[in-house]
Order: C-alpha cells, then structure tokens, then sequence
C-alpha cells in the first residue's frame, strides 16, 4: 500500500527542509492553499473532539466500486493546525476506505519528520484527527 501522489510530494518537500522553522513555514504554506469549507459544513458533527483548535473535517463517500473510496475535506481555525488538515487530506482522501482504516498517520508524521516538534496539544489533536478519520475508514470496509 504506497501513499498517494500528494502526500509523497509533501513528503519530498520536507525532506528537502532540514531546518524546524522552514518545515513549520511549509506546513503553514499548505494550510493556506487549503481551499475553505462552506460555512454550513462547520458543524457540531464535523467538529474534531479533541483537538485545542477549531477543526472540522467532512466526508464523503464513493460507492461506484468495488470498495467503497472516501473523500475528505477539512479546515481549522489555526494556522499550524490547517497545515496538519492539510497533510492529512493528502494522504487519506480518495483512497479505499479499507486503506484508510489499515494507515496510520502518526508512523508516516514520525517518517516524514513533522512530529517531534509538535506540541502535546497538537499532538493530541492530531491523534483525534487520524482517529476520527481512519473511524470513518473502518466503519465503511
């Protein structure tokens, strides 16, 4: 099971990056080219319990196939946070929910070198977010 095409070019990105500060600066950077969520997509039911920062994060799901593929969209009021949705969306959305359920994002954060500077706060919102959207993943394979 590869990762998808986005989140390798975010990960070749940061590999590029060997400094904290440039690598928070990226992140930002892919938070603001997040596209925004409609306002009546900010729900109490999109809401990320867990999370310090307002985020929501919403699916959907294709069923055409054999397996069904979810899609995800997501936005945060913080800026550090809206760049994690971000890296979170490239790797997890419009991929089989079965691969969604199976792939653990804290593992790919550590390889990839975005973890050990976050906060326990961040972190922990971050943990909600993998939970909540590979929760999604298992309840549909």
């Amino acid at each position: 099971m590869s990762e998808p095409q986005a989140f390798q070019d975010i990960a070749e990105n940061l590999s590029f990056l060997d400094d904290w500060e440039d690598r928070l600066n990226y992140l930002i950077e892919l938070g603001q080219a997040l596209p925004e969520i409609p306002e009546t997509d900010k729900t109490a039911e999109n809401k990320v319990k867990g999370c310090v920062s307002n985020v929501w994060l919403v699916s959907s799901a294709d069923r055409s196939g054999e397996q069904p593929v979810l899609h995800f969209t997501g936005q945060s009021d913080a800026i550090i946070t809206k760049g994690l949705v971000a890296v979170l969306l490239a790797l997890y959305s419009d991929r089989p929910a079965r691969e969604i359920a199976k792939t653990d994002a804290i593992a790919w954060f550590k390889t990839i070198g975005l973890s050990e500077h976050l906060g326990m706060q961040r972190s922990n919102g971050l943990v909600a977010m993998v939970n909540r959207i590979r929760a999604e993943g298992k309840a549909l394979s």
